[in-house]
């Protein structure tokens, strides 16, 4: 019988040994490859079959001496002779840095997860405008109360609490906010970061608990009453202010301040008086054309005249230091305007039927389209056309698409008019019927 060896090797033989493998005793061997890189290894019997384990290496500035590659040879025999499982180096620092980055990664919080969210999603939002309401409303809602959560440990009485004290009062807003915080728990599942049904989910889950949307009370747009309006346009002719300008046409072509913003002289057709709004621009995503009665065009020919730019990337109302007016140049035209008017001893320009709350650049759509439906005898289709709105029957909408630009024309010159022809004191004006979000 063959003597086992024990400790059949040594520091020098170590140094000089050439390729192949060589046993030290106890199932330690010293593996030198072909290009010299030298390592240890442990052959032991598991399950009845030979395995063997890397202990790390064996020259080089990490290199394991001798005597610890016996070390750990003894050990790991001892654990087999046990039944126990056995690892070599590189498995237990795989598992090690395995356990170390599910640590890591379980430690991460809704609110990095959402911000990681938005960094990979928002370069394909249409606009700006989106970016800022998903930071916005997960900052102002979900985030202190959620926010240092792990999205594994968010449970359904977390969300209702981020929720509950604005579905009511803010259902539009609470119902975005709802899925945003579904989608970010989406995303954490797919990282690994959570399990099992998601919380924020409303079919089969939230629908239990909260009373949908679309039976609330929906808050509108503070917004003027149309028969104010021949008053109030006569207030913003007689300011001399490019902000001024800017908000006559968002009045006459019925469109959002967004569109209006971001409208270059490359979107005008003189020739044929129209307006095209690419579909980027659109909340819904489809190209817009609205008709430019002639007091619109009278607002672009006074713009042109101010224009500094000949390329059609100019902007149509462009801010003093270059660029397009800012978000702001509207609410705050409007905010002076209230002012004025409440220094005058008057109300101020106000929504009557929204407990007199000061009305809304948006607001203008509601007023354009309580005018149109109850002054006017122009089909409703061809008036949600005109605000860009979509209707249910998509065969129907792409029919009518193509029939419906005379028809708008018509609309939005008789719009254009209404304010001349319609003029009338403001100490004559009624309250009238509750206005309609636009």
């Amino acid at each position: 019988m063959p003597r086992k060896l024990h400790n059949a090797l040594n520091p020098v033989a170590v140094r000089a040994a050439g390729p192949g493998r060589h046993a030290d005793g106890g199932g330690l061997y010293l593996r030198v490859q072909e290009g010299g890189a030298k390592s240890w290894l442990f052959r032991a019997i598991v399950a009845g079959k030979a395995r063997d384990i890397g202990l790390g290496p064996a020259a080089g500035a990490d290199a394991i001496p001798l005597a610890r590659a016996r070390d750990l040879a003894r050990e790991l025999a001892a654990q087999a002779a046990r039944g126990e499982a056995i690892e070599g180096k590189r498995t237990i620092a795989r598992k090690a840095a395995g356990r170390a980055s599910a640590k890591a990664a379980a430690s991460r919080s809704f609110r990095e997860v959402a911000e990681t969210f938005i960094s990979g999603k928002e370069g394909g939002w249409r606009n700006e405008k989106h970016r800022q309401q998903w930071r916005n409303t997960l900052a102002t809602y979900a985030y202190p109360v959620i926010g240092a959560l792990p999205p594994a440990e968010i449970e359904t009485a977390h969300v209702l609490a981020v929720l509950e004290p604005i579905w009511k009062t803010k259902p539009e807003t609470a119902s975005r906010l709802r899925g945003r915080i579904e989608r970010v728990l989406d995303a954490a599942k797919v990282r690994g970061l959570r399990s099992g049904e998601n919380v924020a989910r409303w079919r089969g889950h939230l629908d239990h608990l909260l009373q949908a949307s679309n039976k609330l009370t929906r808050g509108h747009h503070a917004a003027l009453a149309y028969a104010e309006l021949p008053a109030f346009v006569a207030d913003l002719a007689g300011r001399d202010a490019l902000a001024a300008r800017a908000l006559e046409f968002l009045i006459l072509t019925a469109c959002r301040s967004g569109e209006l913003l971001g409208a270059t002289w490359r979107e005008i057709d003189l020739g044929a008086k129209v307006w095209t709004i690419p579909a980027a621009r659109m909340k819904a995503g489809r190209e817009h054309v609205i008709p430019l009665a002639p007091r619109a065009l009278a607002i672009l020919a006074d713009m042109a005249r101010l224009r500094t730019r000949a390329d059609g990337d100019a902007p149509l109302f462009p801010a003093s230091g270059g660029g397009a007016l800012s978000t702001m140049a509207l609410p705050m035209l409007l905010r002076r305007m209230n002012d004025a008017e409440r220094a005058a001893g008057r109300e101020g320009w106000i929504d009557r039927r929204q407990d007199g709350r000061a009305i809304t650049v948006h607001g203008f759509r509601s007023t354009f389209r309580d005018w149109a439906g109850e002054q006017t005898s122009f089909p409703r289709e061809v008036i949600e056309h005109a605000l860009a709105h979509l209707l249910a029957d998509k065969a129907e909408a792409a029919y009518q698409r193509a029939t419906l630009l005379p028809k708008r024309a018509k609309l939005m010159e008789a719009w254009a008019n209404y304010p001349a022809s319609a003029a009338a004191p403001r100490a004559n004006v009624a309250p009238i019927g509750k206005a309609r979000a636009g």
